[in-house]
């Protein structure tokens, strides 16, 4: 860590010594996504174990609407993870010194002089690959003990939950690599080299291979028939004493059986970056049950992001404190419900193709009146996770509350645009009186529908233009 990181944080630990000391209560609002809830829930615990008075709760995006909520709240002091970016000068304005951000998300030039701002590229660290709001919670937590070490298991799922497992074989760079070997080292989680197919410690074969969708596999993924015919004709056996097998049991050589009949589904032109896709470092929670979808790191990021998405944000941070009774039933519940989910808005969108607007380099996708606001990240990434999209740049649209559209662009697999999504989502929507941003490769906004034409206009120049003349180039 940079000695201007370890200011920060400590800075941060005197703060919250100060509310301690002071009996001064504190509240913690964080995002609804898998690094939201698992960021929110870290840095509370953190919190809980220090003696703090404190309380969590979940917001879909961050305005000024919030920043004035925070005002009226009956507490002293706010900790904001995985939200606040760009929002430095309300949060001064409205409540003062009370605050303190803990984020990754991009932010203006201008928040980087902000003590109260706590945020990776302050410190030169890339906050799209190599650490997330879960990863800076982390490190905020061992600044007021060392003893909260084992919240690296956490952080590890938060890092997993945004996708920040893009180095060698899936692998973690950076900061993320250096919290997933503490909790390697303590025995908290196990990390090797496997096939990387959905629930591998949970679905039967031919479910699991079905409900793989990075890679997408054409004719495979979401298509269980195609699956278990497949399996069968593999001479694997799918089932032992009556009982549907898992990923996780199959041994090496019924591995390569599996490997080698995919690839008949794979083209060419795809085959060296879809294999590369389906083998890859898994990360399994030996102290988790076996055949529970906590046991392996992206099933359990998924739950997470499936509770958030569909309102019930409070099952997955229960879960992430520890919860693992009644509530833990609750979250396979909605994880079943949320791939349903996820399935049928797929489904209409690839009938309804009025909806999809396709170039060499961009897709833009019409999701009014069917994909809700809080499931536009998880569509524009399945989206963009299509072989077809390889290449190109995503963006997905959709109706949000009071008359917003909300957008969601995602760069596919391979895309090599130089375009920075976060930049352009941002600059966009702050043009056109609305909010947003991101990453690099992911980013979101939000606008008023009056506004609407004026912004599909405002991408048209900056991303779909701009990207077929630097292809062209």
């Amino acid at each position: 860590m940079t000695k201007v990181l370890d200011e920060s944080l400590s800075y941060f630990k005197d703060k919250i010594s100060e509310c301690i000391k002071n009996n001064k209560s504190i509240s913690v609002t964080t995002h609804i996504d898998c690094d939201g809830l698992t960021s929110g829930s870290i840095i509370t615990k953190a919190l809980v174990r220090a003696g703090a008075n404190c309380t969590v709760r979940t917001s879909k995006e961050f305005s000024e609407k919030v920043v004035k909520s925070l005002k009226t709240d009956s507490r002293d002091f706010h900790i904001i993870t995985d939200l606040g970016g760009g929002f430095a000068t309300n949060l001064d304005d409205v409540i003062g010194d009370d605050w303190i951000v803990l984020d990754h998300h991009q932010i203006p030039d201008k928040e980087f002089d902000n003590q109260n701002v706590i945020n990776s590229w302050k410190y030169g660290i890339d906050g799209g690959n190599d650490i997330c709001a879960g990863g800076m919670a982390y490190l905020a937590s061992m600044a007021l003990d060392d003893k909260n070490s084992d919240l690296s298991a956490i952080a590890l799922i938060a890092a997993l939950g945004d996708r920040q497992d893009q180095g060698e074989r899936k692998s973690f760079t950076g900061m993320n690599f250096e919290i997933a070997n503490t909790a390697k080292e303590l025995g908290l989680v196990d990390i090797d080299l496997d096939l990387l197919l959905a629930g591998r410690e949970t679905r039967p074969l031919p479910d699991s291979l079905a409900f793989t969708a990075h890679p997408f596999i054409e004719g495979l993924t979401w298509n269980r028939g195609a699956c278990l015919s497949l399996l069968n004709s593999s001479g694997i056996n799918l089932k032992e004493d009556g009982r549907w097998r898992v990923p996780s049991e199959l041994d090496e050589n019924e591995k390569r059986q599996v490997i080698e009949s995919i690839s008949k589904f794979i083209s060419d032109k795809n085959s060296t970056e879809m294999m590369t896709e389906l083998i890859g470092y898994t990360y399994t929670f030996p102290k988790e049950d076996r055949r529970s979808f906590l046991r392996d790191g992206r099933e359990f990021s998924t739950m997470l992001n499936s509770c958030g998405r569909i309102n019930r944000s409070g099952v997955g941070i229960a879960i992430c404190m520890g919860d693992r009774n009644k509530i833990l039933r609750e979250g396979e519940e909605i994880l079943a419900d949320y791939r349903k989910m996820i399935r049928e808005y797929m489904k209409i969108l690839a009938n309804e193709r009025w909806r999809i607007s396709e170039t060499e380099t961009c897709v833009m996708v019409n999701g009014e009146d069917i994909v809700p606001e809080m499931m536009t990240g998880t569509i524009s990434s399945l989206i963009a996770g299509a072989p077809k999209n390889s290449g190109k740049i995503v963006i997905l649209r959709t109706k949000g509350e009071e008359n917003t559209i909300k957008f969601s662009s995602r760069k596919s697999f391979s895309c090599k645009s130089k375009i920075n999504l976060s930049d352009i989502m941002r600059r966009g929507a702050e043009k056109f009186e609305g909010i947003g941003g991101g990453h690099d490769a992911a980013a979101g906004a939000k606008i008023t529908k009056d506004k609407l034409d004026e912004f599909l206009n405002y991408l048209e120049v900056n991303v779909v233009k701009l990207q077929s003349t630097d292809n062209n180039q």
